[in-house]
């Protein structure tokens, strides 16, 4: 049977199809060639935390340290400034989430409150920067994550270190607390409802453990099992080493059809599952330059230590999300191409537990297993990303794609948004410059840097130098070569927790590895 034969039986006109294929090809042959052009989104007057595009494109909410809330319009020509702002926060602001069908924007801070924004009422007179419509007060804790309702403007989840997930629905007029609370004995880090099974939703904690629950369960305080539908394989094994590891879970997130969703693992690498699938398919790290030749032991390259970091997928115009991008440690974005799901499965490696315990000693791969006796799971590593973003002089935090265009934004410590494009032109933005591909050198401890270091700890930044935001860099500098000095933090993974054979709600002794049992 030929090609056109198998359109025509397809019920789409070959015509069409061809097409859609051909734009496909142009918008990956686009894609791999990576973002090397950039522009500066200065507005912010500290360290953007959070990033979120709304559903169609149009509005790209930023927000951090100020701790202001600012709209950017992707619709128009050139995009330089915000169109406005929105006050209300305390405190640093570290999620934020447009409501379905983008009129409402929700936030939250570090002082345990949401605020809810009508986006539609945004006045373009920065001196008159919006209020916000409403506001929750009933996390006891930091709000560390936001995510609406796919479908319905009105329901909000809210993640808090408070240990709980809440269920907010703002059609409902009592004061009185959520519509609906999930209690944990751990720190909550990160939720996000499943983009098409609206009933869905994963959730990651503290401890390090990641889950699937279903809404319709997980806020009945009867059902023993919290809701949960599926649990993820976060314990780690290193070959040598006789216990398991766990680590904090930065964030979690799905990709647009929710086949697939990608966790942070603190000291870890971004890893990759499928939805029904505990066990991972695939790690993304820095171990090779795009071009494939590895990275020198010299040289710094992706890790994920010293901040909390938030990934996205993306593949604007396709009809399947094929990257990811996370930012790193070592000041650069990165964004991996990710293969089809099968391919990944049939690549993973299945090592039994006498396999594993009786391999070389100089054999130090890590795998996953939920617990010791059992088989360890290799997931395929990704070590050679399609590019490496650069342009910013300290830790990037967030990377975030935009939802239609080839068009991916960063962040992170700096109160400067990266805009990243493939090319000097896009539909927001006109004549970008090339990005400088030098990154700056982690400098060595030194009596300036050590004065600045301590004075950000004490007062934030000396004035006249907000500009170059010295004293934040400073700070995270010295925090970097701690974390350096302490575990070799930019290659190595660090345990913070160790997994036990018991179940997922027993408590967990405190167990660090030494320098020797580092994985990597």
């Amino acid at each position: 049977m030929t090609s056109n034969h198998l359109l025509l039986h397809s019920g789409i006109e070959p015509s069409t199809k061809l097409a859609y294929r051909a734009r496909e090809r142009a918008v990956k042959e686009i894609l791999d060639n990576g973002f090397p052009y950039s522009r500066k989104l200065s507005a912010h007057t500290s360290c953007v935390n959070a990033l979120t595009f709304s559903s169609d494109g149009r509005w790209l909410a930023s927000a951090g340290d100020d701790p202001l809330v600012m709209l950017w319009d992707f619709h128009q020509d050139d995009l330089q400034q915000p169109s406005c702002g929105f006050i209300g926060h305390k405190a640093n602001v570290f999620a934020l989430a447009f409501s379905a069908s983008n009129h409402y924007l929700y936030s939250g801070d570090t002082d345990k409150t949401i605020y809810k924004y009508d986006v539609t009422r945004w006045s373009s007179n920065l001196t008159t920067p919006g209020r916000p419509i409403s506001s929750y007060h009933r996390h006891r804790d930091s709000v560390r994550s936001l995510s609406s309702h796919p479908a319905n403007d009105d329901i909000l989840l809210s993640a808090s270190e408070d240990g709980r997930i809440l269920l907010h629905d703002s059609r409902v007029t009592s004061t009185n607390g959520a519509q609906g609370t999930l209690e944990t004995k751990f720190e909550l880090t990160s939720v996000q409802f499943h983009p098409v099974m609206h009933d869905l939703f994963v959730t990651g904690d503290a401890r390090g453990d990641v889950c699937l629950k279903d809404a319709r369960m997980a806020f009945d305080t009867s059902v023993k099992s919290k809701g949960t539908v599926q649990m993820y394989c976060t314990s780690l094994s290193k070959q040598g080493v006789d216990h398991l590891y766990r680590t904090e879970i930065g964030s979690v997130t799905f990709d647009k059809n929710g086949t697939k969703l990608a966790v942070h693992m603190l000291h870890y690498l971004p890893t990759i599952y499928a939805l029904t699938d505990p066990l991972p398919l695939a790690t993304c790290s820095g171990r090779n330059l795009p071009d494939g030749t590895p990275v020198s032991p010299n040289q710094r390259t992706y890790a994920n230590s010293c901040t909390i970091k938030h990934g996205s997928f993306g593949g604007p115009g396709l009809s399947t999300d094929e990257y990811y991008s996370a930012g790193s440690d070592d000041f650069r974005g990165y964004i991996w191409k990710i293969p089809d799901l099968e391919t990944l499965r049939l690549n993973r490696e299945r090592v039994s537990a006498k396999q594993w315990n009786d391999a070389p000693t100089g054999d130090k791969r890590v795998g996953f297993t939920p617990q010791m006796s059992c088989a360890r799971s290799v997931p395929v590593e990704l070590s050679t990303p399609v590019c490496r973003l650069t342009g910013h002089r300290s830790i990037v935090n967030t990377t975030l794609f935009h939802p239609q265009w080839p068009l991916i934004v960063t962040s992170g410590i700096e109160r400067h948004i990266l805009l990243h494009s493939p090319l000097p032109s896009s539909p927001c933005t006109e004549s970008l410059p090339l990005t400088s591909q030098a990154v700056r050198e982690l400098p060595e401890d030194n009596p300036e840097d050590r004065v600045r270091f301590i004075h950000a700890l004490a007062y934030g930044r000396l004035d006249g130098e907000d500009e170059d935001d010295k004293e934040t860099i400073a700070l995270f500098d010295q925090i970097i070569r701690n974390e350096d000095e302490e575990v070799e933090a930019r290659r190595n993974l660090m345990g913070q927790v160790p997994a036990s054979d018991s179940d997922s709600e027993s408590d967990y002794d405190q167990r660090p590895w030494s320098q020797d049992d580092l994985p990597m």
